[in-house]
């Protein structure tokens, strides 16, 4: 392998990798580096967890830096990467800011489901580096918040799932609108469903470089199929959620996602849910508490839809479970890639029932993945010897019941009925209120407290705010302190009463 210093990276910007454990390139950054830190435009090729994120980061802050790092203009960034999700563009962000940080750059990311003024205001003040999603880029372009004519740089990663949401429309608009000299990255896994005319139309005299399977820096994935009937199978990924370890499980809805969370949460392993229905800051405070450590209050378990298949790298993860095997192959080995990362090991458990046989025989033989189907049970001494250890039980913290302060009846007729008003007001059945669900919608997914008709200028009893709940409803402290009390009961019978419904 070759140091960082060997292929023309900068000292400074070599100093800190070093400090964060990284020597040695991987092979894409290896292959890569020499052409893209010349200035040249650069296609790369590799599947997730080849290191690409460095690839990029650092010619990218290479050379911004320096003399031309004093060129701030308003709305007009310099360096510009766009990424398909939220969680890959936070978490590229997170690897460029040390390295911009030490070249006196800024950087700041841009996407939706948050407040678009700190967005503006980033832009106002000349940042040099902006890492967007498209949709909210495009917003900001339309609005006159954003001016991409002082482009120096621009990379596209992961196309080929920006291709998948259907994103490549708004991809083209903003490379567009590129300077047509400047230098351009793409990587993608594959270049079909129109990432070829994308390369054709922005990239010139780019240099190719293609990461094979062997060249990734990985231990050993080991891939198993566990079958099992449908009465036995919520049993057996409780089982395998059970351990010492991180481990993702995923699911096809996120309505499944949510309710297993839960139920997981009041069996005592503590979880939090990620997927497309939860605002910005829920999504953060999940994915900050999946990667805590469990001693300050994280959480070992991770229930997902695809949502996280790509860009959300966790260190130490050392077991995904299929709950629901994906429909396509690709989902499958994105899915899978969330573990086994930079040569670390993991072990990939895909769960399925007898009538699923032939669909997972297929999906397998797509992904090119040898496993044996193996029938099981949550007691079988094959899921034993996996999970390993146990992880303690830790009791929900008990929710203290709302001490209803209602004022006395109000005479027949007074605030019932939806009347005149009462649109606004919202109507209590079903126990949520129409205002509520419109402030869920609103928010992205976060809730808002709304009151039921005829009590909405009533004082309710504080409640803890959004910011400090889980999705699953238990802040980190809550589930710590109830795991060392003695008389915490699991809300088990009070979130069996949600299970079905719309929050569960």
């Amino acid at each position: 392998m070759s140091s960082f210093l060997s292929l023309g990276v900068p000292e400074k910007l070599a100093a800190v990798l070093e400090a964060d454990g990284k020597t040695e390139a991987f092979a894409i950054q290896r292959d890569t580096l020499p052409d893209s830190l010349a200035g040249r435009d650069v296609l790369g090729r590799g599947r997730t967890g080849s290191g690409k994120t460095i690839a990029f980061a650092l010619p990218l802050v290479a050379r911004l830096s320096g003399a031309n790092a004093a060129g701030r203009r308003t709305n007009r960034p310099r360096g510009l990467v766009l990424a398909p999700t939220r969680e890959l563009a936070t978490q590229i962000a997170a690897t460029i800011k040390p390295l911009a940080d030490a070249s006196g750059l800024t950087v700041t990311t841009i996407f939706g489901g948050v407040s678009q003024k700190p967005q503006e205001a980033a832009l106002k003040s000349g940042v040099d580096i902006i890492v967007a999603c498209p949709g909210r880029l495009e917003d900001l372009m339309k609005q006159g918040f954003a001016r991409l004519d002082a482009v120096e740089i621009t990379v596209l990663d992961e196309a080929d799932h920006m291709a998948d949401l259907g994103f490549l429309p708004g991809v083209t608009r903003i490379l567009a609108a590129t300077p047509q000299g400047g230098q351009r990255m793409l990587f993608s896994a594959t270049l079909d469903r129109g990432v070829d005319s994308l390369v054709r139309r922005f990239l010139q005299n780019e240099v190719r470089h293609e990461v094979d399977e062997e060249s990734v820096p990985q231990g050993v994935m080991t891939h198993r199929v566990f079958v099992t009937s449908a009465d036995e199978k919520s049993a057996l990924v409780q089982h395998l959620a059970s351990g010492h370890g991180r481990r993702i499980l995923f699911t096809r809805t996120k309505h499944q996602a949510k309710k297993l969370a839960k139920q997981l949460t009041a069996a005592g392993i503590p979880s939090v849910d990620l997927h497309g229905n939860l605002g910005q800051n829920a999504r953060e405070r999940n994915l900050a508490a999946f990667g805590a450590d469990v001693a300050k209050g994280g959480v070992r378990v991770l229930v997902a839809t695809d949502v996280a298949a790509r860009g959300v790298h966790v260190d130490e993860v050392e077991l995904v479970v299929h709950v629901d095997p994906p429909v396509e192959h690709k989902a499958y080995l994105h899915r899978s890639g969330r573990t086994a990362r930079a040569g670390a090991e993991g072990v990939v458990v895909t769960v399925a029932t007898d009538s699923q046989r032939g669909e997972v025989k297929d999906l397998l033989r797509k992904a090119q993945v040898t496993a044996a189907l193996e029938p099981v049970t949550a007691a079988h001494a094959s899921v034993g010897q996996l999970v390993g250890e146990i992880a303690p039980h830790v009791t929900p913290a008990p929710v203290q019941p709302q001490q209803q302060q209602r004022p006395a009846r109000k005479p027949a007729g007074a605030g019932q009925g939806r009347g005149q008003g009462g649109r606004g007001q919202g109507r209590s059945q079903g126990g949520r209120s129409e205002g509520a669900r419109q402030g869920e919608n609103a928010r992205g997914g976060e809730r808002t407290q709304a009151a039921s008709s005829g009590q909405r200028s009533q004082a309710r009893p504080a409640q803890k705010s959004s910011a400090q709940r889980y999705t699953t409803g238990s802040t980190v402290g809550e589930i710590s302190r109830g795991g060392r009390s003695e008389g915490g009961r699991p809300r088990q019978n009070r979130r069996a009463s949600h299970s079905g419904g719309s929050r569960g």
